[in-house]
């Protein structure tokens, strides 16, 4: 179980981001300490199993309290801050390379439906989820969105290319857009290479009838393996959650995990 947990340097990163403790002023029972909802939060993550079926033995606390953990977190951008600063130090490290980015999607299924569902045309209809990424040219990730599985790839093209966050960490300016963007012929449309030369960006986007859709190509092939990456955090392959938002930060929190595993192994 130890290798679930949070180790001692990431802590140290998370718990500057995290908001203060609230007061207590009427009292009431000890409040779960923060490291040990996050490691309960990763466990659930990792494991995919059910908020309510979190060990107490472990002691990370009660599923409930690291599913209010997780959501208030996410409200008030911890997720996405984490994420930043992972960036950040790969960047520092000179480990995030900027001369292309891939943008995919992937649908995963989501039985109950609820906020950003939609009948998945690819599996007979079935209520799914839908995720888009933006990976470097190394497969890190740099952009997590979620929509409906009907929602075309291309209709979310430009809101993943606008996510790209600026990452500093060298000298000059934070750099955000990429030389080259790569794409499948899902985004072979003019609104999709208009965002791109409105932008400066130099765009590598497979054409419909023209290019065999037998490969994956030379470099897109990168950003299938972030996917199987994203996947081997068992709760991200099925869409447990009704609210969107809590979907979003597991996603943003297994991208900061493969962001952090970088870390430890470049730099």
């Amino acid at each position: 179980m130890s290798k679930l947990e949070i180790k001692d340097d990431l802590w140290d990163v998370i718990r500057r981001l995290l908001p203060p403790e609230p007061d207590r002023p009427k009292g009431g029972r000890p409040r779960v300490p923060d490291r040990a909802a996050i490691n309960g939060i990763v466990f659930v993550l990792r494991t995919g199993i059910p908020w309510e079926h979190l060990p107490l033995r472990l002691g990370y606390g009660s599923g409930m309290t690291c599913w209010r953990r997780l959501r208030d977190w996410q409200q008030s951008g911890v997720w996405d801050r984490l994420h930043k600063e992972l960036l950040r130090r790969l960047r520092s490290y000179d480990q995030i390379d900027m001369s292309r980015v891939s943008v995919d999607a992937a649908s995963v299924p989501f039985p109950p439906g609820g906020e950003e569902t939609g009948p998945n045309p690819t599996d007979r209809g079935k209520l799914g989820c839908k995720r888009h990424v933006a990976v470097d040219a190394r497969g890190t990730p740099l952009s997590f969105l979620i929509s409906g599985a009907n929602t075309h790839d291309s209709k979310c093209f430009e809101a993943v290319v606008n996510a790209l966050p600026a990452v500093g960490g060298l000298r000059g300016r934070p750099r955000r857009w990429p030389d080259k963007v790569h794409a499948d012929k899902g985004y072979d449309y003019e609104h999709c290479r208009h965002a791109l030369r409105h932008r400066g960006i130099v765009q590598r986007i497979a054409r419909r009838g023209v290019e065999s859709s037998q490969r994956l190509g030379k470099h897109r092939w990168v950003v299938e393996r972030t996917f199987a990456w994203l996947n081997r955090f068992k709760r991200l392959r099925i869409r447990y959650e009704r609210r969107p938002e809590i979907y979003l930060a597991f996603g943003l929190l297994a991208c900061s995990l493969i962001c952090w595993r970088a870390i430890e192994r470049f730099c």
